[in-house]
């Protein structure tokens, strides 16, 4: 057996590959979690999100078991050069495309209204056609029919994708998984990560270089290098930049639904958008666990830190508790 907090390959007796997803008592999903993430995805059934096949309980180790998906997570191609030359701009916007029509399924179109509250790279699986799959969902919640938004004392999930609002105050609702979208559609445009130890020009993180850049008419600069090899191609690419700003903004209501993502991105590239406005953490570095890749460039935890809300000086944190 592999190290805890792995991904194992198995095949079942009737040769089906499958892939076991293993957590040990000191990984950051606990039982309870655990227990949540096996409720959850028993109820869901899509296209765009991982199918559960069993899971299993033995003293301290909890194993999930999903179908085999062979091309790994979306972030193992995008933050690597090499690799993200094999996801040309059509692929990348397959899996866009793909990623929306899982949240919308999970906000809107399931028996129930699920808030994911840890999209990110890593979370996106890919199968064998590189189709997407939305997975993890340990720290997920249910909303009845009539909740809207909701609270908590514990927040949970990946500084740097995290709505500033549920970052702060533990406030969360599908405007929370709308602004992870947006931080993530940057990701896929750039091949840049969000949070790390990286330098963007002036900037500390990409929201606020994305933003600077945007205000100047230079969003081309933003593009990985390996898109963009017509104008048609380009202008996708920029209207997909001035969409994931919109994700981004530090109130909640100035978000779109993920219903008005995929209209805005299905509309013609003339079609007028409204203009977003600045970005939080626009003077946030945003650092974590996720800096520290495991040797097959995943990420290699997911307890994540945060910076202090009103410094670049690095802050580093475990828990927060809610206002």
């Amino acid at each position: 057996m592999a190290d805890s907090d792995s991904l194992l390959q198995g095949k079942l007796p009737d040769g089906a590959e499958i892939a076991v997803k293993r957590l040990a008592a000191h990984s950051g999903q606990g039982l309870e979690e655990f227990k949540n993430e096996i409720q959850l995805i028993a109820k869901l059934q899509h296209n765009n999100l991982v199918r559960l096949l069993g899971c299993c309980v033995q003293e301290e180790d909890k194993m999930l078991v999903y179908g085999y998906l062979p091309n790994r997570s979306l972030d193992f191609f995008i933050f690597d050069q090499h690799r993200g030359a094999l996801l040309d701009w059509k692929k990348r916007m397959n899996i866009i495309e793909g990623i929306i029509q899982g949240l919308l399924y999970l906000h809107k179109h399931s028996r129930v209204r699920i808030i994911h509250r840890d999209l990110k790279a890593s979370n996106i699986l890919l199968d064998r056609d590189l189709n997407p799959k939305i997975s993890d969902f340990g720290m997920a919640r249910i909303f009845t029919s009539n909740m809207t938004v909701a609270n908590t004392n514990r927040v949970v999930g990946t500084y740097g994708y995290m709505a500033p609002e549920y970052a702060s105050e533990g406030i969360f609702s599908v405007k929370s998984d709308v602004f992870s979208f947006g931080v993530l559609l940057l990701e896929i445009v750039s091949g840049k990560r969000n949070s790390g130890h990286h330098r963007y020009g002036d900037f500390i993180n990409l929201l606020g270089y994305a933003w600077k850049l945007w205000r100047v008419a230079r969003a081309f600069e933003l593009i990985d290098p390996v898109l963009g090899d017509s104008n048609d191609e380009v202008t996708s690419i920029l209207r997909c930049v001035k969409v994931a700003l919109l994700c981004v903004q530090d109130n909640a209501a100035d978000r779109p639904r993920m219903t008005e993502v995929m209209e805005m991105l299905g509309q013609d590239d003339g079609a007028v958008l409204r203009d977003p406005k600045k970005p939080p953490h626009f003077h946030l570095r945003v650092s974590g666990d996720d800096d520290r890749d495991g040797e097959d460039g995943r990420e290699s935890q997911t307890q994540s830190r945060c910076t202090g809300a009103f410094s670049i000086n690095e802050l580093t944190v475990t828990a927060v508790e809610g206002r």
